[in-house]
């Protein structure tokens, strides 16, 4: 048994075989376990076989910064995309892993692509946009404008 086994891939094939007066609660329960194991990251492959990166996102008072851990992959194989308001992160993952020994032949094969895109904030200098990739980590910094760097204020808390 594989863990495969105790996630609820197949919704479709459950709920045809379910009599009608039950159906509505196969569907709830197939829901509540989707929404329950979609938090956890079994694979690094979704259903649909697309690769999902995890992403950072952080700010502090000088910029924004956005982190993608891509492993296995190689710069030239990621697009940064920048429009009016948002960033898009595309790449596409290909693996081909492959053993020969005197008595074996082995080979395993594994694809997949992804898109992440990100809404931006207005006050970003999108000129001054760098993006760095080192150990199959992404790195954006996106600056903010200096305009919003002077009109912050901190305000100081007292007790009453």
């Amino acid at each position: 048994m594989s863990i495969k086994d105790l996630v609820p891939f197949r919704k479709k094939e459950t709920v045809t075989r379910v009599h009608e007066p039950f159906r509505s609660f196969f569907e709830e329960i197939e829901e509540l376990f989707d929404r329950f194991f979609s938090d956890f990251e079994i694979a690094p492959l979704n259903r649909e076989g697309l690769f999902t990166p995890r992403i950072d996102f952080t700010e502090n008072d000088k910029e924004y910064r956005i982190s993608a851990e891509l492993p296995g992959m190689d710069e030239k194989d990621i697009e940064v995309l920048m429009d009016e308001d948002s960033l898009t992160i595309r790449g596409e993952k290909k693996e081909d892993k492959e053993e020969k020994g005197k008595d074996y032949y082995y080979r395993e094969r594994r694809f997949g692509s992804f898109t992440r895109t990100i809404p931006l904030p207005e006050n970003i200098d999108r000129d001054k946009i760098e993006a760095k990739f080192k150990n199959g980590v992404l790195t954006l910094r996106l600056p903010k404008t200096a305009a919003t760097a002077r009109n912050v204020k901190k305000i100081e808390v007292k007790t009453a």
